[in-house]
């Protein structure tokens, strides 16, 4: 089992430097895609030592993001990629747990179930989308899990180059789902930790009617798909 740690950064000039420097304990080739960020991050990347870095001329998302990790992790000969957020949410550590999941599964995508997502700097849209966004996977003909909006995932390669997925943007995350389960790859969830700093330090990059309405017409879409039993492809 070879993988890579795939770090998707958009504007976490704050962050990404104590990400990177934990994700270097998993003794893995990391991946920095930086998406079109307009900070400190391309200053912060260019002066650290050992990592790949791929860089968007304008942010294209997050999903898009995550292609080309994916592609420059296969170019690399890895089989498998470790999804990380870049705003210190993970512990890089418990990729650990995604690999000893995955060793016991087999060829499957495994999925960083988020624990502690009641403690009190968790936002209520966090928690109310995890909900929405669980259901509405398992309507659209994928898996009933219990957190299809973690990033913190470890995926096949080169399977999950050649699912056709469609969005671009964070809704990639659970259409991938989707059309991983549609082509018989097995989805399994592993417990991992979750970091939610105070208001004050977080940032996100969450606009909840824009996302509102993506995340509909991405369910939308996956919907029709199903009913009119035509194959995601």
């Amino acid at each position: 089992m070879m993988a890579a740690v795939i770090i998707p950064v958009y504007n976490h000039g704050g962050r990404i430097g104590e990400v990177i420097r934990q994700a270097r304990s998993l003794d893995l080739p990391i991946i920095v895609v930086d998406d079109g960020s307009t900070d400190t991050t391309s200053a912060i990347l260019s002066n650290l030592t050992e990592i790949s870095v791929i860089r968007h001329p304008v942010n294209q998302g997050k999903g898009a993001a995550l292609l080309s990790g994916f592609a420059a992790a296969l170019a690399q000969n890895c089989n498998w990629a470790i999804t990380i957020d870049g705003d210190g949410q993970h512990n890089p550590e418990d990729a650990r747990l995604l690999l000893q999941a995955a060793a016991q599964a087999g060829r499957t995508l495994v999925v960083g179930r988020r624990e502690g997502m009641a403690g009190k700097n968790v936002p209520w849209t966090s928690r109310f989308g995890r909900g929405f966004s669980n259901f509405w996977v398992w309507v659209s003909g994928g898996p009933f899990i219990k957190d299809s909006q973690s990033g913190f995932r470890l995926y096949p390669l080169p399977e999950s180059l050649y699912l056709n997925v469609k969005a671009r943007r964070y809704q990639f995350e659970v259409e991938i789902l989707v059309r991983a389960r549609r082509r018989g790859i097995a989805i399994i969830e592993a417990p991992v930790q979750v970091v939610y700093q105070d208001r004050g330090e977080r940032v996100s990059h969450f606009r909840p009617w824009v996302d509102f309405w993506r995340n509909s017409s991405t369910f939308c879409r996956l919907i029709f798909l199903r009913i009119f039993g035509i194959f995601l492809r």
